[in-house]
C-alpha cells in the first residue's frame, strides 16, 4: 500500500536508515511472515499472540510494526472473516499498536508510535469501512474489539475519523445499533459516541436524528437514574454533548422527548437521602443538563434568547423549579457543589423572565407548622453558610431575581421593618418567623457588637440587589432608622450612616490586626457598592449622606489611605464622585464646596488618577466570571478531581486581592457602570471649573433702575452687586490658582513630564477641553484673516477701476476742450467772411458750421451722459471703501481750471 511506503520514510528518517538493524525489527519482522506466509493455522495464531504481546511491551516494536504489519492485518480482517480467532487476533493486535505504553520499554527517540499508527490507519477511509462493517458481525468479541480499536483512533486523530464516518453510509447508524448491544458492548458504544460527538455539530445532529435521545434516557432509567454508577454519567456526559451549544437538538429534546425523564433524573428518593460520590457527580451532570437548556444555545445564535425563554417555561411548567430548591435549600446534607449548582440554575431559571420570578418570590418551602417563603430561605443561607461557594451561588440567585424587577425589588423593601431592640439582639435561630426585611436588617446589624462584619456585609450585598436602579426603594430605605446597640450611645441612626460607620469599622479592623487580610478584601468593596447604588441618580440620598459632615472627610481620607487596597480607594473615589454628580443641594455641602475639599485635601490629579488605578487593576482586567466550572468528563473512571477543583474552599489563595467574593462584587456589569460614571465624574468636574453658572449668573433685569427707586438706592444697590461679583471672581481666581498647582506639580521638572502625565494622568479632560478651545479660536482667526485678505483684494480692484475710469474723463475732457476750440476757430473764420462782404456765404458757412457743432455736441452729450452714470456708481462704490468723494471731484476741477487758465493766456 502507499501508506506503507510513506510510513517507512517516517521510521527511516527517525532511526537514521530505513532498514533498522533492532532487534524488535527482525522480530517483528518475522511473526509478521509466519502470519503472512504460514501455513497452520495454529502457527498463525500463535504468531498472532506473540505479536500482541511485544506490542503491547515495546514502542520500538509498535514503530516497526507500523512500518509493514499494517496490510497483513488489514488483509486478515478483508480474506480471514471465516477463522473467528485470527479476526479477534488481528483486531486485539491493532488495538495494541494504537494504545501508548505506560510502562516498560520505551523508544529512545522520544517518538510516540501509537499516534503515528493511529495516523497511518486513519488515513484511508476504506479501513474505516472495513472496522465498521465488522460490527456486523455475530461473534461478541469481534464487536468488542473493533469498538475498542475506533475507540483508539479517535482518542488519537479525532478530525480525521470524523470526517472518515461522515462519509461512509450508515456509518454513524452502525454505531448507534451498538446501543442497543449487550451491556459491555453497550458502554464501549457510549464512550465512542461520547468521544466522537464533542466538537461535531453534524454528528450531533445526526446522533439524534438515529433516535439518541430516547436511548440515552432508556439506559438512564435502566441503570437506575441518579443511583446509577459511570454507565448513567457516561450517558449524561453524551447527552450534554449533543445539547452543548446545539439550538435544534434542545428544540427536538423539548418538544419530543420532553423534560420528563430529566425530571426523573434529579427526583431524590427514599426517606435518607445518601450522596456517594457516583452520585454527587450524576446529580451534577445532569444539573450541567439543566444549565444548558437555560442558556439556549450558543451565544452567535440568532435564536438563542428565544430558544431560552422557552426552554425556561417548559422547565417551570414541569415542576424543576420545586426539584432545584430541594437540591440547593431543603436538601442541607447534599455536597456543596451539588448545593451550588442547584442554586446557580435557579438563578438562570429566574433571570430575564417575569412569571418564573413571580413563581419562586410565591414559593414556600418546609412542611406545616414551619413552612416559610423560599425567598427566606435562601436569604438565611447566605447569612449563615461557612461555604463561600454557596453565598457566592445564592448572591447570583438574588440578583438574577432583582435585576429588571422593579416589581420584586419593591416587594422585599416593603419588608424592611426594623425590630424591637430585643429580637436584634436574639440568637439567628429565632428568626424564623421574621418577615424577609426583618431578617435582612436583623442580619445587617447582629454582628456589629463582636465586631465580626461577615454577616453584615453578606446583609448589605443582598440589599444592594433590592436598591439597583430602584428610586422607591432607595427612598424607603432612607426613611429606616436602626436603634443604636447601647442605650448610651443616642437615639435611632439612619441605615444610610450606620452603613458609613461600618465601612469605618473594616477599615480599621486591618490597621488593629483583629481581623486578617480576607476580610477586608471584600468586606469594604461590598459596603462602598451599596452606598454607590442607593447615592446613584438619587438626589435625597445624597443630601442624608452629607448631613454627617464627618462622612466625607472620612471618604477624603479612605481615598489616600495607604493601607486601603486599590478598589478601595477607586471606589471610594468614585462614591465621592456621585455625590458631586447626583448633588441637588444649595447649602454648605454643594457640588462646588465638595471639589474645592478634594483639591485641598487630595488633589484634583491625585483623585482622578485614583479612577486609572482602579480601572488597570486586575480585578477590572480580568474577565473571569465569578462563577464558573468546566464540564465533567471522564477518561478511564470517575473522579472527584474536577468537582474539588472547583468547589474546594480552602484551595483559594484568600490573602490574593482576587478572592472569589471580591470577583463576584465587582462583576462585569458593575464594572461597565463603573466606567459610565467615571466618564459623568469628570465632565461635571470640567464643567464646574469652566462653567460655574450658579454663583455667577447675572439677571439684565437686576441692573435696570426699578420705578420708584432713588438714585441714592439705585447707586448702591448696584454698589453691593458689583462688590459681590468681585467676591466670586476673587473666589473663582482662586480655584483656578489651585488648579493650575495641582497641574504644575503633576508636570514634574520638564514639559515632556507633564506631557506624559497629562496623557495617562486624570487631568487629560481638562487639558484637552482647553486645547479645544485653543483649536476653535485659531480656526476663527484663520477666517478673519481669509476674510480680511479677500476684502483687500476687491479693494485693490475697485481702487483699479477708479483710476482707469479718471484717466477716460481726463480724455473725454481733452476732447470737450478740443472741440471748443474748433468752434472757436469757426466763429473766427465766420467774422472774417462777414468783414469781405460775402453775406450769403458767410450764411450758408454758419449754416453748415451750426449743423456740424450741433452734431457733435449731441454725440458729446451723449457720451458725458454715460460718463456721468460711469462716475456716479464709481462714487458710490469708492464712498463704501472710505474714499471721499468730493476731495477727489474738487482736485479734478481744479486742474481743469488751472489748463483753462494757461489757455487764456495763451
Amino acid at each position: 500500500m502507499d501508506f506503507v511506503s510513506k510510513y517507512q520514510g517516517v521510521v527511516g528518517r527517525v532511526f537514521g536508515n530505513e532498514n533498522s538493524g533492532s532487534s524488535e525489527d527482525s522480530y517483528v519482522e518475522r511473526l509478521l511472515d509466519r502470519i503472512s506466509n504460514g501455513v497452520l493455522a495454529d502457527d498463525k495464531r500463535n504468531a498472532l499472540a506473540e505479536l500482541q504481546a511485544v506490542l503491547a511491551e515495546s514502542d520500538d516494536a509498535q514503530l516497526a510494526f507500523g512500518a509493514m504489519g499494517f496490510p497483513i492485518l488489514l488483509n486478515v480482517l478483508k480474506e480471514g472473516r471465516e477463522d473467528v480467532e485470527m479476526v479477534r487476533g488481528a483486531l486485539e493486535t491493532l488495538v495494541s499498536a494504537l494504545s501508548p505504553i505506560e510502562f516498560g520499554k520505551k523508544s529512545k527517540n522520544g517518538v510516540q508510535p501509537a499516534l503515528m499508527n493511529s495516523d497511518l490507519l486513519s488515513r484511508e477511509v476504506e479501513n474505516i469501512s472495513l472496522l465498521l462493517s465488522l460490527l456486523s458481525e455475530e461473534d461478541f468479541y469481534i464487536r468488542y474489539y473493533t469498538l475498542q480499536l475506533l475507540t483508539a483512533l479517535l482518542t488519537n486523530s479525532p478530525n480525521r475519523l470524523q470526517e472518515s464516518i461522515l462519509t461512509i453510509p450508515r456509518g454513524i447508524t452502525r454505531l448507534m445499533d451498538m446501543l442497543m448491544d449487550r451491556e459491555v458492548i453497550r458502554n464501549e458504544a457510549l464512550l465512542l459516541l461520547t468521544y466522537l460527538t464533542r466538537e461535531a455539530e453534524e454528528i450531533q445532529k445526526i446522533v439524534v436524528f438515529e433516535g439518541a435521545l430516547e436511548k440515552i434516557f432508556g439506559i438512564i432509567k435502566e441503570e437506575g437514574g441518579s443511583e446509577g454508577g459511570v454507565v448513567v454519567q457516561d450517558c449524561l456526559e453524551l447527552l450534554n454533548n449533543l445539547l452543548r451549544f446545539n439550538s435544534s437538538n434542545q428544540v427536538l429534546l423539548r418538544e419530543t422527548v420532553g423534560f420528563d425523564p430529566l425530571m426523573s433524573i434529579l427526583k431524590l428518593r427514599g426517606s435518607t437521602y445518601k450522596f456517594t460520590q457516583q452520585k454527587t457527580i450524576n446529580l451534577l451532570s445532569v444539573l450541567d443538563t439543566v444549565n444548558l437548556l437555560l442558556h439556549g444555545g450558543q451565544q452567535t445564535d440568532p435564536g438563542k434568547d428565544s430558544n431560552s425563554l422557552a426552554n425556561k417555561s417548559v422547565l417551570v411548567q414541569k415542576n424543576m423549579l420545586s426539584h432545584l430548591l430541594m437540591l440547593g435549600v431543603e436538601s442541607q446534607w447534599a455536597p456543596v457543589a451539588v448545593r451550588c449548582m442547584a442554586l446557580q440554575c435557579i438563578g438562570d431559571l429566574v433571570a430575564n423572565h417575569p412569571q418564573n420570578r413571580d413563581a419562586l418570590a410565591n414559593k414556600a418551602l418546609g412542611e406545616e407548622p414551619h413552612v416559610e417563603p423560599a425567598l427566606n430561605s435562601l436569604l438565611r443561607i447566605i447569612l449563615r453558610t461557612s461555604s463561600s461557594q454557596e453565598f457566592i451561588a445564592a448572591d447570583y440567585l438574588f440578583k438574577s431575581f432583582c435585576e429588571k424587577n422593579p416589581d420584586g425589588q419593591t416587594m422585599l423593601a416593603s419588608t424592611l421593618i426594623p425590630q424591637p431592640h430585643s429580637i436584634i439582639n436574639s440568637e439567628f435561630e429565632e428568626d424564623v418567623n421574621m418577615s424577609f426585611g426583618s431578617m435582612l436588617l436583623h442580619g445587617l446589624i447582629l454582628s456589629e457588637s463582636d465586631g465580626d462584619l461577615e454577616t453584615c456585609c453578606r446583609a448589605a450585598g443582598v440589599l444592594s440587589h433590592i436598591l439597583k436602579d430602584n428610586i422607591q426603594c432607595k427612598e424607603r430605605v432612607l426613611k429606616i432608622e436602626l436603634e443604636a446597640p447601647t442605650l448610651t450611645l443616642g437615639g435611632p441612626e439612619p441605615l444610610l450612616h450606620r452603613m458609613v460607620k461600618y465601612l469605618a469599622l473594616a477599615s480599621s479592623m486591618s490597621k488593629d490586626g483583629k481581623g486578617s487580610l480576607t476580610e477586608t478584601t471584600y468586606l469594604q468593596p461590598i459596603i462602598l457598592k451599596l452606598l454607590l447604588l442607593c447615592l446613584f441618580e438619587c438626589p435625597s440620598a445624597v443630601q442624608s449622606f452629607l448631613e454627617a459632615r464627618p462622612h466625607l472627610t472620612y471618604l477624603l481620607e479612605l481615598i489616600c489611605s495607604e493601607t486601603a487596597t486599590v478598589c478601595v480607594r477607586g471606589l471610594a473615589a468614585v462614591l465621592l464622585g456621585v455625590c458631586i454628580v447626583c448633588n441637588k443641594t444649595a447649602g454648605g455641602q454643594d457640588a462646588f464646596s465638595m471639589i474645592d475639599a478634594i483639591s485641598q485635601k487630595v488633589g484634583l490629579t491625585s483623585y482622578l488618577l485614583k479612577f486609572d488605578e482602579m480601572q488597570k487593576s486586575p480585578l477590572f482586567t480580568s474577565e473571569k466570571p465569578a462563577l464558573s466550572r468546566k464540564p465533567l468528563t471522564r477518561s478511564v473512571g470517575a473522579s472527584m478531581s474536577d468537582i474539588e477543583e472547583v468547589y474546594d474552599d480552602e484551595n483559594t489563595d484568600q490573602r490574593n486581592e482576587d478572592h472569589p467574593i471580591l470577583r463576584m462584587v465587582i462583576d462585569p456589569q458593575f464594572v461597565e457602570f463603573l466606567k459610565g460614571l467615571e466618564v459623568k465624574i469628570r465632565e461635571q468636574i470640567v464643567e464646574i471649573y469652566s462653567r460655574p453658572k450658579s454663583q455667577v449668573a447675572m439677571v439684565p433685569a437686576y441692573l435696570e433702575q426699578q420705578s420708584g427707586e432713588i438714585d441714592k438706592e439705585y447707586i448702591k444697590r448696584l454698589k453691593e452687586f458689583v462688590e459681590k461679583q468681585c467676591r466670586e471672581i476673587q473666589e473663582l481666581l482662586s480655584r483656578n490658582a489651585t488648579l493650575a498647582e495641582d497641574l504644575s506639580k503633576t508636570g514634574g521638572s520638564g514639559s515632556s513630564q507633564l506631557e506624559h502625565r497629562i496623557s495617562s494622568g486624570s487631568d487629560r479632560i481638562l487639558v484637552e477641553t482647553l486645547r479645544r478651545d485653543v483649536h476653535e479660536t485659531s480656526q476663527r482667526l484663520e477666517a478673519l484673516k481669509a476674510e480680511k485678505a479677500r476684502i483687500e483684494a476687491e479693494s485693490s480692484e475697485h481702487q483699479h477701476s477708479a483710476s482707469k475710469l479718471e484717466s477716460d474723463l481726463k480724455s473725454l475732457s481733452d476732447a470737450y476742450n478740443s472741440i471748443e476750440q474748433a468752434n472757436f476757430q469757426l466763429e473766427r473764420e465766420i467774422k472774417a467772411l462777414k468783414s469781405g462782404g460775402a453775406e450769403e456765404i458767410k450764411a450758408e458757412a454758419r449754416e453748415v458750421a451750426q449743423r456740424e457743432s450741433e452734431a457733435e455736441l449731441n454725440d458729446l452729450l451723449v457720451c458725458l451722459g454715460q460718463e456721468q452714470s460711469k462716475v456716479e456708481k464709481l462714487s458710490a462704490k469708492l464712498a463704501e471703501l472710505g474714499e471721499d468723494v468730493d476731495s477727489l471731484l474738487d482736485g479734478m476741477q481744479g486742474g481743469e481750471e488751472d489748463d483753462d487758465d494757461d489757455d487764456e493766456q495763451e
